[in-house]
């Protein structure tokens, strides 16, 4: 786990050795136990690294193959590299290290492209490949790691962060279009572009090949998810579920480094938590350590359900309970590392579990992402299983089971559910909703074609559920988790990312998933066993929350006067109904507002006059109304956005 960096000149105005140093420079956090550059003719390729497997200086990187035609420098982990180094020893290949760097050298060597098949895993890296005369780089499927580029006059450049790239561009400016689908939904959607204007980011399961002798640039995807799991799988079977789940946790233990677990006292982490102390009980006698994050609010805090958890593992328990004063402390480092405006501070308490960690000196954390999506466990997937099981039973029993997911579910109310339920096949009530919202926006951005196509896989819960991993759900998550970890030279490894399990989760039939009104059915009872029944059976999912009551209603005077005061929010809304409606919105929209505004101040983001097109427009058309667009009534301003639907 670490930083990369990598530069192939375009033509002779760069000094390659100063900027591929400072590249790796500007991300010392990710890898605070070396760093590495190589420069040759036109290619540098930089590297800070975080040690975890075979710590000696034989992990160095740059790292070349042994017969010098190849350099790679590489951030993640391949899970199965003893496997995949027997086998390519067996074809001849010899090794110099106890890497999993090397054996994917050696993997490439092999089998060029077609080696990131085999790889389980999450990377992203860059090889230089002297003798075709190309750069190959690729992300791994579900996009744990991440790959950053920007292609100028000057330079084709990639990296582990965004602000290793900003340089290259000169001015850094918003992508209006990002930024105004962010202010009026707050979702974060898998994208080729970022928030910055000019950076691009490499999509999940797809690689790069840029071909030296012509300086183009091609990318194509090399694995479907959807193709995966367009079949049903050949084992249906809670026993083969829990089969493929050990094997996923075992594989992540591996590591020269002390390995620990996030435990939220919820469903996945528990799961993991004591799946993985139960292996490192078998092979040591030290205690397997676990991070929790408290709330100070009592009604979303799991205090006492992880606790349960490490009574039941015998778990070497570490509490952090951050407080506003926290809050304020961490902001400023969360900001500058996400990199990019985050809808909610709830990423503040996970930077704070990452912070525990390092200090109690467990540098791989297990976590529990990835469940959820691959095995219904949000509210936000009922619709879908109502509408599954209304085709294939009908009514009277689509019924019942809304009935059983009302009793098994403490937060979901009969009314709850029916909402539920109508928002998501309803994607203009969805859209409506978020306008009404949004009445300080000076214009409307148009509905966001992810709404359309998740009412759309209400009808279709595969489908559903492939968008939720590849664009809607995940990518998010594992933006804040890489970047809130690394930011303290952590390395956080997800067992329910395993492409195989989640495969076979989404494989699955919906009845295992959904079972009795029970949310990820098939985990529950996978892990009967394992848990304490008051966690298996828990009827009351909070999720990883912070108290945001609390904070931001302390927070509430800084956050308006900077939300006020910026001049790219100015673009975006009309200053007189944000300064008169800030104060009504609903939380989450006023941290949207702040949370784009504290990005502005850290990166010195510019922005264009008029922001885009639609801007434009709706600023021509209330000049020639003799209007200005916050005085347009509410109803008539969403009645118009209905018409021109």
């Amino acid at each position: 786990m670490c930083g990369i960096a990598g530069i192939v000149a375009r033509n002779g105005k760069l000094d390659l050795r100063t900027r591929i140093r400072a590249m790796t420079d500007a991300v010392r956090h990710r890898g605070p136990d070396g760093e590495g550059h190589h420069v040759d003719g036109r290619v540098a390729l930089g590297h800070r690294r975080l040690a975890i497997l075979d710590l000696s200086a034989a992990g160095h990187q740059p790292m070349a193959s042994a017969d010098g035609c190849r350099l790679i420098t590489f951030n993640g982990e391949i899970y199965n590299f003893l496997e995949l180094r027997a086998e390519l020893e067996a074809l001849g290949h010899r090794f110099r290290s106890r890497t999993d760097t090397e054996v994917l050298l050696a993997a490439y060597a092999e089998w060029g492209t077609e080696c990131l098949s085999r790889l389980n895993g999450m990377w992203s890296f860059a090889i230089h490949d002297r003798q075709r005369d190309i750069v190959f780089a690729a992300r791994d499927r579900f996009g744990e790691k991440p790959f950053y580029y920007v292609r100028t006059e000057d330079a084709f450049a990639f990296g582990s962060e965004i602000r290793q790239l900003l340089p290259f561009l000169g001015a850094v400016r918003a992508n209006a279009p990002i930024v105004s689908e962010f202010l009026l939904t707050g979702t974060l959607v898998q994208s080729a572009d970022t928030f910055f204007d000019g950076v691009h980011s490499l999509l999940p399961a797809h690689c790069l090949t840029y071909d030296l002798k012509t300086d183009a640039l091609s990318m194509r995807c090399y694995y479907d998810l959807a193709q995966r799991v367009a079949g049903s799988t050949d084992d249906e079977s809670v026993e083969g579920f829990r089969r493929l789940f050990e094997e996923a946790v075992r594989l992540r233990l591996r590591s020269d480094v002390r390995v620990g677990t996030c435990l939220s006292g919820g469903l996945d982490s528990s799961s993991v938590s004591l799946l993985a102390a139960r292996m490192h009980h078998a092979a040591s006698a030290s205690p397997f350590g676990a991070i929790t994050a408290i709330s100070e609010d009592e009604s979303n805090s799991e205090e006492t359900y992880a606790a349960e958890v490490v009574r039941a593992g015998g778990l070497d328990w570490v509490k952090t309970k951050p407080t506003y004063e926290d809050l304020t402390e961490l902001l400023p480092l969360v900001v500058r590392h996400q990199e990019e405006p985050f809808p909610s501070p709830s990423i503040c308490m996970q930077a704070a579990v990452m912070q525990a960690a390092r200090r109690a000196g467990m540098v791989v954390l297990l976590d529990g992402q990835g469940a959820d999506e691959s095995l219904l466990g949000y509210h936000r997937y009922y619709a879908a299983c109502a509408m599954a099981l209304w085709q294939r039973q009908g009514m009277l029993q689509t019924l019942a089971w809304m009935k059983q997911v009302t009793r098994n579910n403490a937060r979901v109310g009969p009314l709850h559910l029916a909402g539920l339920v109508a928002r998501d096949l309803m994607p203009l009530a969805r859209y409506g909703q978020y306008l009404l919202r949004a009445r300080h926006l000076t214009a409307r951005p148009a509905m966001p074609d992810w709404m359309r196509r998740l009412a759309r896989g209400c009808f279709d819960l595969r489908a559903l559920q492939v968008l939720e991993v590849t664009q809607t759900g995940l990518p998010a998550l594992l933006r804040y988790e890489d970047k809130n970890a690394m930011a303290f030279g952590i390395e956080t490894r997800l067992p329910f990312l395993d492409h195989r399990l989640v495969e076979r989760g989404i494989a699955l039939d919906p009845g295992l998933k959904m079972r009795n009104g029970w949310t990820k059915w098939v985990l529950r009872k996978a892990m009967d066993d394992v848990l304490p029944a008051d966690i298996a059976w828990r009827r009351n999912k909070i999720a990883f929350a912070a108290p945001e009551s609390l904070w931001l209603s302390r927070h509430a005077e800084v956050m308006a006067g900077t939300v006020l005061r910026s001049p790219l929010l100015a673009r975006f809304c009309s200053r007189r109904s944000l300064a008169d409606r800030y104060g009504r919105l609903d939380r989450r929209s006023q941290w949207r507002l702040y949370s784009l505004a504290l990005w502005e101040e850290e990166f010195g983001v510019e922005c264009d006059e008029v922001a885009e097109p639609r801007l434009r427009h709706a600023l021509a058309c209330s000049a020639a109304l003799g209007l200005a667009p916050d005085v347009l009534p509410a109803a008539a301003w969403t009645a118009t956005t209905v018409l021109q639907l």
